[in-house]
C-alpha cells in the first residue's frame, strides 16, 4: 500500500508556485461557457480575429507534403527562417544582426523563458515595469530571479499613462539588478514609449551595466503617428547586453502556429538553444516554412488588419469612458485597452459590493456574460484588460452590457 502524500509535496515548489495564465483561462471559460449555448463575448484572448493570410496557409501545405520536413531540424531554427528573421529585423527595425544571432522559439512565450533562464541566478532582480504581461513574472521566479515591479497608473502625473520613467527605474535599482523587461507597445495596456524614452531608458540600462530584454511583438500594431523604434537601433552600444523578443504570431494571425524568436549575444543564444535542445527540439517544421513566407511576403495584412483595430480602439474608448467611475487611457498601440475601474469599486451592483477587479470581472461575466481580465494579473488591482481584437458587433454588444451593467453601481 502506498504511503500518503500530502497535497503540497507532490508538486515541486518551484512549479507549485507558478500563478495560473490569467489571459488563457479566462479565454477557456468564456469559450466553454460558449460552447454550453451561453451568449458569453470574451474579451480575454490577445488573439487577432482574422484569418491566417492565404499565402502562409499554403506555405505549410506544401511543406507538409516535403518529405524533409518530417525530421528533426536544428533545434535553434531552420537556417532558412533565421535568414528570413534576420532580413525581417532589417527591414523592419533597421537592426543589422546575423543569424548566430537569432534562436526560433515555440512562440513568444519560449523565447521569455529561455532568455531569463539563460540570464539569471538565483536573487537576480529584474525590474518590471507595471501592470506588465502575466507571464513575465512567472518566467522570471523560474529561473530563480526576484521580479521587482515598478507600477505607473492611468492617471500619471506626468500625462504619460502607465510608462514608466528613467527616475522610477532608477528608484528600483540595487546592487543585485540584472536585467529590466522593456515591452513597447505594450501588453496590457497599449501604452507606446516615444523614442526619446526609449533612448533614454536604454542608456540608463547601458550606464549601469543592467541587461535589456525588450519585447517587441507588437511593433506593428501603432495608431496615431506613434512610433516603437528597436532600443538597440538608438543605443548601439546596447546590442552586447540586450535581448530582441519577437514573434509572427500578432503582425500574421498567427497564434495557433508557435513560432516566436529571440535576438541576442552570441553567447546568450548559444546558451538557449542549448537549453532548447532538451526541453523542446526544433519548432515544428511545417511552422517555420509558414513563417518563412510570411516574413519573406508583404505587411498587407497586417495594414489591414490595422484599419479595424484602430477603428475598434476607438469605440470602445468611447464607449468605456461613457461609464460613470471608468477612465480609459487611449492606447497608441497593440489591441488592448486598460481602464481603471478604481470608481466604480467599493459600489454596490445588484446586490453585491465588488471591492477588488477581480471580484468586478467574476460580477460581469456572472452577470452579463462578457469575460474580461482583472488587473490583478498584470499588477495591482483596479483595472480591467479587454483586448479589441474582435469583431465589431461582438465589441459593441460586449461593451455595451457592461456600460447597463456598470450604470446600475450605487
Amino acid at each position: 500500500m502506498m504511503g500518503h502524500v500530502s497535497e503540497q509535496t507532490r508538486i515541486s515548489t518551484r512549479i507549485g508556485s507558478i500563478a495560473e495564465s490569467a489571459t488563457l483561462a479566462v479565454d477557456a471559460k468564456a469559450k466553454a461557457l460558449k460552447a454550453q449555448g451561453r451568449p458569453v463575448i470574451g474579451f480575454g484572448a490577445g488573439e487577432p480575429d482574422f484569418p491566417t493570410p492565404d499565402y502562409v496557409v499554403q506555405a505549410a501545405v506544401e511543406a507538409c507534403s516535403d518529405p524533409v520536413n518530417h525530421r528533426y531540424s536544428p533545434a535553434g531554427g531552420l537556417p532558412a527562417l533565421k535568414d528570413a528573421i534576420v532580413a525581417k529585423t532589417r527591414r523592419d527595425s533597421g537592426y543589422a544582426v546575423e543569424p548566430a544571432n537569432v534562436l526560433v522559439t515555440n512562440g513568444g512565450k519560449q523565447a521569455v523563458y529561455n532568455t531569463f533562464a539563460a540570464l539569471l541566478d538565483p536573487g537576480d532582480e529584474v525590474i518590471l515595469p507595471a501592470p506588465y504581461w502575466t507571464t513575465y513574472p512567472e518566467s522570471i521566479r523560474l529561473a530563480g530571479g526576484t521580479p521587482v515591479e515598478v507600477f505607473v497608473g492611468a492617471d500619471a502625473a506626468s500625462g504619460q499613462a502607465y510608462l514608466v520613467t528613467v527616475e522610477e527605474l532608477e528608484a528600483a535599482r540595487t546592487e543585485r539588478t540584472k536585467a529590466l523587461l522593456f515591452c513597447s507597445p505594450s501588453n496590457p495596456t497599449g501604452a507606446v514609449y516615444p523614442p526619446e524614452q526609449v533612448e533614454a531608458i536604454g542608456r540608463w540600462a547601458l550606464e549601469h551595466g543592467i541587461w535589456v530584454i525588450t519585447d517587441e511583438i507588437y511593433e506593428h500594431l501603432l495608431y496615431d503617428g506613434a512610433q516603437a523604434p528597436s532600443m538597440p537601433v538608438l543605443v548601439p552600444e546596447l546590442a552586447d547586453t540586450c535581448v530582441v523578443l519577437n514573434g509572427v504570431a500578432k503582425t500574421y494571425a498567427m497564434t495557433g502556429w508557435r513560432v516566436g524568436w529571440m535576438i541576442g549575444p552570441t553567447d546568450v543564444i548559444k546558451a538557449a538553444t542549448n537549453l532548447q535542445s532538451h526541453a523542446t527540439s526544433n519548432v515544428a517544421n511545417v511552422s517555420q516554412r509558414a513563417a518563412i513566407a510570411a516574413l519573406e511576403g508583404s505587411l498587407d495584412a497586417v495594414e489591414e488588419m490595422k484599419l479595424a483595430f484602430d477603428r475598434r480602439r476607438r469605440r470602445m474608448v468611447e464607449m468605456l469612458n461613457a461609464i460613470d467611475g471608468v477612465e480609459c487611457p487611449v492606447p497608441q498601440g497593440a489591441f488592448y485597452a486598460y481602464p481603471s475601474v478604481e470608481g466604480v469599486l467599493g459600489k454596490e451592483i445588484r446586490g453585491r459590493t465588488p471591492r477588488t477587479s477581480v471580484e468586478l470581472a467574476a460580477l460581469i461575466l456572472e452577470e452579463v456574460e462578457v469575460a474580461v481580465v482583472p488587473g490583478e494579473a498584470f499588477g495591482p488591482s483596479g483595472y480591467l484588460r479587454l483586448s479589441y481584437a474582435l469583431g465589431d458587433e461582438d465589441l459593441e454588444e460586449g461593451v455595451g452590457r457592461i456600460q447597463a451593467l456598470l450604470a446600475e453601481a450605487r
